[in-house]
């Protein structure tokens, strides 16, 4: 396994509480994926950045992407070969770590009800 486990920031378990609260979608990882493919939808490579996950936020990999855990690898390695970056683990587990948080920033800045969550995935 490539990615084991998907640990938060504080940061962003802030941010899905209060996502959970406007939406009504109360599971962490159906979240998180939403704002994974969010992330990976968006055309710049997110910014580095050092995200300390010291929340108590954490899930395994199969929690993360359940039945489509192998997709959701596929795309991220798609996404990071379409970037130019080299496809290793731990660019894997990093780039997931940066489009994860950027995602769920995303989420917390554009999502005010689960409409405006759905309407979010139907944007060009």
């Amino acid at each position: 396994m490539l990615i084991e486990s998907v640990r938060l920031s504080e940061k962003a378990k802030s941010q899905l509480v209060r996502i959970k609260a406007r939406t009504g979608i109360h599971q962490w990882n159906h979240l998180c994926r939403w704002a994974f493919c969010l992330s990976l939808r968006e055309p710049s490579v997110p910014p580095f950045e050092d995200i300390i996950t010291n929340s108590n936020v954490e899930m395994t990999w199969k929690t993360f992407g359940g039945e489509f855990q192998d997709v959701y690898l596929g795309l991220l390695k798609t996404r990071l070969i379409k970037d130019n970056i080299l496809l290793n683990n731990a660019n894997l587990q990093k780039y997931f770590k940066l489009h994860l948080h950027r995602g769920i920033s995303y989420l917390a800045k554009k999502s005010e009800s689960i409409t405006h969550l759905m309407m979010l995935s139907n944007e060009d």
